[in-house]
This record gives structure tokens, sequence and C-alpha cells, in this order.
């Protein structure tokens, strides 16, 4: 499962990233004319075309990530439900709550009568369960930053408001583009981007491969990183690799509640064991407390924006 969409364990466990994948196949018949004539070749009729589907009106969100962007493109209204992890816009915390990735609810599922439930592509028994049941879905593929305009578009094409997805969407790209210009002809400072570790400790780390959104805003945001020769979303790390790697700049991602000033100091003080790194030694070690750096939504410009600024806060201010 990906940063922002999973449930932690007491702060240590870790759920792994999920690869998505969900394949949509229609087919058209073609019928022949009922009769054919010995003076003329056989005649067919062109392909009826699959009847457009209806935009939904009672929709099931099981991904914080989609949630944002109904409500970002105006179709918050038809949001009836979203999984127990969406806390944004604060719109969502009043809609049912159903359930998460590994546990969906489906008998509240069902009970709440949606006309599609966006789900991700890995929630096999939930889909089979859904399927039998003849509600429609839409399944969610997460991927890079591009992907995450896409993703809007898609869905807005799906639910009847294309319009103010293609808004939400271009808009989204323009910010980007914004950031990227900014960033071109600048340093960029060798990136430690950690997502992931045990309270205290420099145990149980995960960082950003090349592959996967983290790893695209932190290039757009003016950073090199460190681990752009593996090609994953994600990799486990023990400190050796990080002394080996020599980062200029170490970031960490983080959510939740509890992040007081003493709590991030501490963290940052856990570092200290490694003080040959250069981010170590110059200080350049920063905990980024809020969802929306782990969550590929609407709000991915303000994130990579938050990046920018820790990385170039000469150009971007802090």
């Amino acid at each position: 499962m990906k940063p922002g969409n999973r449930p932690r364990t007491n702060g240590r466990g870790r759920i792994g990233w999920l690869a998505i994948a969900a394949v949509m196949v229609c087919f058209c018949g073609l019928l022949s004319s009922p009769r054919l004539h010995a003076s003329k070749p056989p005649h067919r009729q062109a392909s009826t075309p699959p009847r457009p589907q209806a935009a939904p009106h009672r929709i099931i969100s099981l991904i914080p990530s989609v949630t944002e962007m109904l409500f970002a493109m105006g179709a918050g209204d038809d949001v009836i439900a979203v999984s127990s992890f969406d806390h944004y816009p604060p719109e969502a915390e009043k809609r049912r709550k159903v359930g998460g990735l590994i546990d969906p609810d489906f008998e509240l599922i069902l009970s709440l009568r949606p006309d599609l439930v966006i789900v991700y592509g890995t929630q096999g028994d939930l889909i089979g369960r859904l399927d039998r049941a003849h509600i429609p879905m839409f399944n969610y593929e997460h991927a890079g930053l591009a992907d995450v305009t896409q993703t809007i578009r898609k869905i807005g094409l799906r639910i009847g408001h294309a319009a103010g997805a293609e808004t939400l969407a271009a808009g989204i790209e323009r910010d980007l583009a914004a950031i990227r210009a900014r960033t071109a002809r600048i340093a960029k400072p060798s990136t430690l981007l950690v997502f992931e570790r045990e309270a205290g400790s420099l145990r149980g780390m995960f960082a950003s491969g090349s592959v996967g959104f983290l790893h695209d805003m932190l290039e757009v945001a003016g950073g090199t990183n460190v681990f752009a020769d593996v090609k994953r979303q994600s990799l486990q790390l023990a400190a050796e690799q990080v002394l080996a790697r020599a980062p200029e700049v170490i970031i960490e991602i983080h959510s939740g509640p509890g992040w007081t000033p003493d709590r991030i100091a501490r963290e940052r003080d856990v570092w200290r064991g490694l003080s040959s790194v250069p981010a170590v030694r110059t200080g350049r070690i920063y905990l980024l407390v809020d969802e929306m750096v782990s969550i590929p939504g609407p709000r991915v410009a303000e994130a990579t924006r938050m990046i920018a600024r820790v990385l170039h806060p000469d150009v971007f201010g802090k």
C-alpha cells in the first residue's frame, strides 16, 4: 500500500507497498444483415457503440487521495461514504466510515446502496463480492506524479464531472510546472527521503526509490534522490546504507497526531549517531509533519512546494 493510504501498527509495523492492476474490457457486437443477395456483397451493420454509463450519485470511496479528488472537482455532494482513513477535506469527516484497505465493511457498503465504489485493485475479495452484487466499481491505480492528474480526469469523466476535473488537473499541472521551472537551473542537493522508521531509532527505515510520486515530487522540488538508481517505490534501509550514500539533505515525512515541537526535536536528534553524513553535519534534517505529503491527491503541488522550501529556502522562502 502507498504512503498515506496505509494503516500503522503502533507506529512500528509496515504494510508493504501494493502494486495495483485493473483491467476493464468492453465488447461490442457486430451484427450481420439478415439476407445476403447474390448481386452484391454481404452488408454489415456498423458496430453498435456501448451505452454511456449513467453518472453515479451515491459514491463510496475507499481511497483517501480519490476522496480528496472527488471533493476538489465538485462532486462532494455525491460522496455518501469514505474509508476510515479519510480526513480531508473536513467535509469527508461527516460521511459514513466503511473501513479501509484490509477491513472494508461489505455489509455496510451494501446497505448504503452505492452506484459506484472506488476500490484498490488489490481488494480481490471485496471486488468479487461487489461484482456479484452488480455494484459498479472504479479500480484505482497508484503510480507516479503524472498519474495523479490522469486519475482525476478519468474519475471526472466517469462520474459526470469532466469539466471540474479538467480545471483541477490543469491547475495542478500548472503549479508543478512553475515549481519545476524555478528549480531547473539551481544545484540539486542529494536527498534521502524517508517515509517510515521506528520512533527514537534508525531501525525499520523505509525510503523512496526512483519509482513513484514521492520520488517525482522530490525531483520537481529540486532535489536528487540518493537512491535514484534503485528502480523501486520503496526500500528498507540500514544505517550503513545511509553512511554509504552520504546525503546532503535528509527529509522525513510523517502524519498523525502527537507531533509536538519537542517530539520533532527528539526525532531529529536520533540522526546524530551518523555524524559523518553531510546532512547531519550541517543540520539539514527536516521532518515534514503533514499527511498531504504522503497522499497523491489534489494537494500534490502544495506538498511539492513544501519540499522545495526546505531544499531551497533562498528560492522558495522558509
